[in-house]
């Protein structure tokens, strides 16, 4: 007969789940994992194109969007990337740097997955994958009612992600169970997203589709400079999905397409010659963003010819491109959700309910997103196991 009696419960065997339930049970807890998936840590399995990018070298808390930007900074320091990277190094697991710190499996992401559940399956944590929650009650400890039966625990942990890729079985449930409890709620919206367009402006973005260049792109006093996609829908690539966790609907973006050149600059040093503006810049930028950025007359100017107006139009139109979205493509492809359980609401240092006694929540059901590259992950890590050392203290 299977155990119905557990000190924590854990909805959610996502990565917080499993670094939480994994740590709590090290520390001599009796875990319940629960999880509504056919199998745990599906979206581990698909990230960074199967390797998994699973920590960034450099990850702070200017890493993280958050109402409270300093919320995150207890839990980074208690389990940093360096603690991380210092447990796949002792498993014995091979991984590679890429730019900007970024940390990924040299075979498979199935390897921290396995790195993951080595703790679990050591220290005998209950797994049931495919059960569904019906209702959630409390009184001197949480009942967990699921299609499977009744569960209880003196401590029960929200794991359960966020509303991103619905297809790998996200949902807003953690934010529901959040709200049952009283608890606020930032508003949620789709982050690290690509950005969608309308009528003539999507028209003249999809004859670009397939180009990728190097772009700086700003918006709402945020900067990045990566590469850019061009799309039959719109614009992605890091650039656009760095910066959309930062866009609200009616935001514009500023894009410079030429972020390591100064036309001006550029163009005196070849006055001299008989060479056209669209060949100057053809060996900079693909043709056909030219001739959509640039008019005929302008292109074809010679630059012995070119005056301070048309220069700075030239600069107008290629370094500080307008664009304004009229989406994104949601939560069907976005990577992240941006808000969640405010932080208000909850205690740096353990994760737990400031309201609810022995209620925590931890990962991305958490208003704390982090940006592209390996950071949501490291917050997963760090809130799953200061909730599970809180726990087990």
């Amino acid at each position: 007969m299977q155990e119905r009696a557990f000190d924590l419960i854990i909805i959610g065997a996502g990565a917080a789940g499993l670094m939480c339930a994994g740590t709590a049970a090290e520390r001599g807890q009796r875990v319940l994992l629960l999880d509504h998936a056919d199998r745990v840590g599906k979206k581990i399995l698909i990230s960074g194109g199967g390797r998994c990018n699973f920590t960034n070298r450099f990850a702070t808390a200017a890493n993280y969007i958050s109402q409270n930007p300093h919320f995150c900074k207890s839990a980074l320091a208690r389990f940093s990337a360096h603690d991380f990277i210092q447990w796949v190094e002792h498993t014995g697991i091979p991984y590679h740097e890429r730019k900007h710190g970024q940390l990924f499996c040299d075979r498979s992401a199935r390897d921290i997955l396995d790195m993951l559940l080595a703790p679990c399956q050591q220290h005998d944590v209950t797994i049931a994958p495919q059960n569904q929650i019906t209702a959630i009650n409390k009184d001197e400890q949480f009942h967990v009612m699921t299609t499977a039966g009744e569960y209880t625990a003196k401590h029960l942990v929200i794991a359960t992600g966020g509303a991103s890729i619905p297809k790998m079985g996200a949902t807003s449930f953690g934010l529901k169970i959040a709200e049952q409890f009283g608890l606020a709620i930032v508003p949620p919206r789709p982050g690290l997203v690509p950005f969608t367009f309308t009528g003539h402006e999507k028209e003249n973005l999809r004859a670009l589709a397939g180009i990728s260049l190097e772009v700086e792109v700003h918006c709402n006093n945020h900067i990045f400079r990566e590469a850019m996609l061009f799309t039959h829908r719109g614009l992605s690539g890091p650039a656009m999905l760095q910066i959309s966790s930062y866009w609200q609907p009616g935001d514009s973006l500023t894009i410079n397409l030429l972020p390591a050149i100064n036309i001006a600059d550029l163009i005196d040093e070849k006055r001299h010659t008989q060479l056209q503006l669209a060949t100057l810049l053809g060996e900079h930028l693909p043709r056909r963003l030219l001739h959509l950025r640039l008019p005929l007359s302008l292109r074809e100017q010679p630059l012995a010819q070119l005056n301070k107006q048309q220069i700075h139009e030239t600069i107008q139109r290629l370094q500080v491109w307008n664009l304004k979205p009229n989406g994104s493509e949601g939560y069907r492809t976005a990577e992240v959700t941006v808000g969640g359980v405010s932080t208000a609401e909850l205690s740096s240092k353990s994760m737990e309910s400031k309201r609810i006694s022995n209620l925590y929540f931890i990962g991305e059901v958490v208003d704390v997103t982090g940006q592209l590259g390996g950071f949501n992950f490291q917050w997963a890590w760090s809130s799953g196991y200061a909730a599970a050392v809180a726990i087990s203290e």
